[in-house]
């Protein structure tokens, strides 16, 4: 058995006729039944019934069939691999990603992208994780980082980062004396907190359900920065990640402590559609993306002695 056979087969059965799979491969059809012949031969089964003008194919035809596009598929795409790796990576690569993420790691992770390729059009938008989601789904989006979990069959996700949350507040507040506080501390304490529907707001209002604490919410936002902003001002205090303020705590404009007996920690992973081969722009991305990972995991790490 060789190539030439499984593309005869291939073409017999997308034709109907072995005379129309002649026709396409640009042989006689004497050529195509000769093939078929010694295949049958080889194999000591038939592949192809003759009923007259018409053929049906067998059963250890189909399964010849389906061992020719499994081939050729492979063949396809490691040419198409060889073939890329030898060219300057073009085109454009559409990330999707939450406030968060576009704030702290895609700087870090796309300068070193456009570093390593420079003639890559990176095109980055900020959204929810419904809005980045629909993205992909649609082709609008091409790859996302995105807080986990996320419920979606459809989706590859790849768990690639951990950050604490903290809580936030401004330097008089009471709480900033602490290094630890207590659940109870937090009972009817005006706060600021991501948006609700966000999976960082679900992970934080599980955490008051489970520990019975009532707060007030003075505002909902999915803005990082807004929710800083307002905590400074002594609008109330929130649960952050450690990235997000870590250079307001060096300057001694916020105050962060951890939860006694808590670990509230929230996780970030990649999301792209399932699909037989990733395109290389996506495939670079990740690959870059574990070079510069180190530096991200270290950047999301509060300090031990907080």
């Amino acid at each position: 058995m060789d190539l030439r056979q499984l593309e005869i087969i291939r073409a017999i059965a997308d034709t109907g006729s072995f005379t129309a799979a002649g026709d396409k491969l640009h042989v006689s059809q004497s050529a195509i039944s000769r093939q078929i012949l010694l295949l049958e031969e080889e194999l000591g089964e038939t592949v192809f019934h003759r009923i007259g003008r018409r053929i049906r194919i067998t059963p250890a035809g189909e399964a010849l069939l389906q061992l020719s596009h499994r081939v050729f598929q492979d063949l396809q795409e490691t040419v198409t691999a060889i073939s890329e790796k030898q060219e300057s990576l073009r085109g454009a690569l559409r990330l999707v990603g939450g406030m968060t993420v576009c704030l702290y790691v895609f700087p870090t992770l796309l300068s070193e992208v456009r570093r390593v390729h420079p003639n890559l059009d990176l095109k980055v938008t900020v959204g929810s994780t419904e809005r980045s989601l629909a993205m992909l789904r649609s082709g609008a989006g091409d790859l996302g980082l995105l807080t986990l979990p996320i419920d979606a069959s459809d989706m590859v996700s790849v768990p690639v980062l951990e950050e604490e949350l903290l809580v936030a507040t401004y330097p008089n507040h009471p709480l900033a004396m602490k290094r630890r506080i207590s659940p109870a501390d937090l009972n009817k304490q005006p706060f600021i907190l991501f948006e609700t529907g966000s999976i960082t707001r679900r992970l934080v209002d599980e955490f008051f359900t489970r520990e019975r604490i009532h707060v007030d919410i003075v505002m909902e936002t999915e803005n990082v920065e807004i929710i800083k902003a307002m905590v400074r001002s002594g609008l109330g205090i929130s649960i952050v990640p450690w990235q997000a303020v870590a250079g307001d705590v060096r300057v001694k404009q916020l105050f962060v402590s951890r939860i006694a007996g808590q670990a509230l920690v929230r996780q970030f992973g990649w999301l792209y559609p399932k699909m037989t081969r990733l395109p290389r722009s996506v495939s670079e991305v990740l690959r870059v993306f574990e070079t510069v990972s180190p530096r991200l995991l270290a950047a999301a790490q509060a300090p031990k002695n907080l």
